[in-house]
């Protein structure tokens, strides 16, 4: 197990900017940066032996500072959608920024994605970012030291363990935006390829906004059902009212873990180059999203991304459950400790 770090460019007020390269001893590969504590590449070979790259993103630093679909990074303090920007916490009302027609987005603007995160340790086979807070940034209270930890093992497992706590009562919600395509970045759509979810039900969104509704519905007998292995292109466009409001996949699905232990929570798999993928995770909700709105965009060595070129499988607490009733809350106490862990794990076949 190696570690290397060469630059990867500057940030836009001129400090240095590094890309991580973790490598183990069976030809798997990821690079970091930490600019967005973005994950900016995995390298695998496929049945054949041929190396793949399996998740979209950029060559460079501007990319990642252009990166509308924040591919790869780290977003925080509170991923996905917060009707109206609101909150109360200890009631007292918090307005964020409006950035995601009528809610607040992934934190933005300033987001954790947009930010050099401080590289706190490295070892042989993992590298630890920093990031801090201060009180109101982003419109949130306290300040909020976190960090991410990627770690590679030998068994082809990529580990996410994401820490943190705060002076003051706060929201914590990191997930990590990254999109996999499991026949290569550079390879067109992920409709033929397979996925299974662990979930019985999802969260329901009330319209295109894609904020949850309230509710937990049963995925059966609907084109939502993943329980089984299936081709995510296979209803992807079905007659559905829910696809219609996202264009496809872009939903919350309730996953069944005992809080505090991770388990598995997925399963993708390209039968044209046999990689598979098994995603693990503690926290209660998984946003699969099928990529419907990748605008048309240069990424890696000049390919170009569209549509439902990558999946994202991002762990969190429910989009907007800090504003609903019976959702797991995302809220960190002043003094107490924020970890998670999500974990993918590659296999070829």
């Amino acid at each position: 197990m190696t570690v290397t770090r060469r630059g990867f460019g500057k940030t836009r007020e001129g400090c240095d900017l590094a890309l991580y390269t973790i490598k183990n001893d069976n030809d798997m590969s990821v690079c970091l940066t930490d600019l967005g504590a973005a994950i900016v590449s995995i390298m695998l070979p496929d049945r054949n032996g041929t190396m793949r790259d399996v998740v979209l993103g950029y060559d460079d630093a501007e990319g990642y500072y252009s990166n509308i679909c924040y591919f790869g990074a780290v977003v925080g303090r509170s991923c996905n959608r917060i009707d109206g920007g609101k909150f109360h916490i200890n009631g007292k009302e918090y307005q964020l920024a409006l950035n995601g027609d009528g809610c607040n987005l992934h934190s933005g603007p300033d987001g954790f994605e947009q930010r050099q995160w401080q590289t706190e340790k490295v070892t042989d086979n993992s590298v630890c970012f920093h990031i801090a807070d201060r009180d109101g940034q982003q419109g949130y209270p306290g300040n909020f030291e976190a960090s991410i930890t990627y770690t590679l093992t030998s068994e082809n497992e990529l580990i996410l363990h994401y820490e943190g706590n705060c002076d003051r009562d706060t929201i914590a919600n990191m997930t990590n935006h990254v999109y996999f395509n499991l026949e290569g970045h550079d390879s067109g759509d992920i409709l033929q390829q397979e996925l299974m979810l662990t979930a019985d039900y999802y969260t329901p969104v009330w319209d295109s906004r894609s904020i949850p509704a309230g509710e937990i519905a049963a995925v059966k007998g609907t084109p939502m059902d993943f329980a089984k292995t299936k081709r995510i292109g296979l209803e992807i466009d079905a007659d559905f009212e829910q696809l219609k409001f996202a264009g496809g996949y872009d939903h919350n699905f309730v996953i069944k873990t005992d809080k505090g232990k991770v388990e598995k929570f997925a399963e993708a798999y390209s039968p044209k180059t046999g990689i598979r993928l098994k995603a693990y995770t503690d926290l209660p909700g998984v946003q699969f999203y099928a990529g419907n709105f990748i605008t048309p965009q240069t990424g890696k060595g000049g390919a170009v991304y569209a549509k439902r070129q990558g999946f994202c499988l991002e762990t969190q607490y429910y989009p907007n459950s800090i504003n609903q009733e019976g959702f797991a809350k995302p809220l960190l106490k002043a003094g107490e400790k924020y970890e998670t862990v999500t974990c993918y794990k590659f296999s070829v076949e």
